[in-house]
Formats: structure tokens, sequence, C-alpha cells
């Protein structure tokens, strides 16, 4: 039996701001952006990973959720409390510069960590933390 991950999500509150983000500044590629019963279904991946996808959606994407759950999930969103995604590099380094050149707001930057991988970390639109590792060589 073979399991392979299919789609992770991520939660945003903008999805014009998302998009720019992740397509523009991460290099992403859309692969889905539709309507659907009143929100919207927006996937993004890497060229280099066809068979995962990133669903950018809302904090609380449950149209039966009430308002005051949808508030305190925005609310967390808001302050960064929402897990955060590590995306893989083969130059962390570099990675970064794009980055923080596109105005990316920064959380750390490059480090060699006792685990074996330099990595460095941002925020998206939303206020998500994001982490770029690179495995160091021995």
């Amino acid at each position: 039996m073979d399991i392979n991950l299919s789609q992770c999500f991520i939660a945003v509150d903008d999805h014009d701001k998302a998009l720019a983000f992740y397509r523009d500044v991460l290099g992403l590629e859309v692969r889905n952006d539709v309507g659907f019963e009143g929100m919207r279904w927006v996937t993004v991946g890497s060229p280099s990973q066809p068979d995962v996808d990133i669903v950018l959606e809302p904090p609380l994407a449950d149209p039966n959720a009430s308002p005051a759950d949808k508030e305190a999930m925005a609310e967390l969103l808001a302050k960064g409390l929402l897990r955060g995604v590590i995306f893989r590099t083969d130059d962390c380094d570099a990675t970064f510069e794009r980055i923080r050149s596109a105005g990316g707001e920064v959380l750390q930057e490059p480090v060699d960590q006792p685990y074996g991988v330099r990595d460095c970390a941002f925020r998206d639109p939303s206020g998500n933390m994001l982490r770029f590792s690179q495995a160091r060589t021995q």
C-alpha cells in the first residue's frame, strides 16, 4: 500500500494578497481558482511536485460555523498562531534574498540549525509562519 500527500491547507484572510505572495514571490503555480458555495477554492503548488496541492482557504472554511467561531479563528490567524508550513529549498540563502527583496516579513534570517538544516522564516500576508529549509551536507 502506498500513501502520499495530496493536499494541505493554509489559512488566508485575503485570497488576492495570498496569490500575489505564493504565486509571484514564491513562484508556485496556480492550479485552481474557482467559486464554490459562496467561497473561493484556490490551490497552488510547486511545479516540481505536481501531485501536491496547497489549498488557500479562509481561517474557518465551514459554512455552518458560528460567527463567534469564525471571529476566533480570524483572530488566531492575525496573531500568527495557526500552524506554520515548512518548504524545502536547495538554496536557503538565495530563497531568503528573493523573498526579502520582494518585501516578505522576515522572522528569521538564514541560520544553521543543530538538527541538520539551514533555514529561514517569514510571515505570509495573512500572518502564517513559513520556514524554508535546506538540508546541510555533511
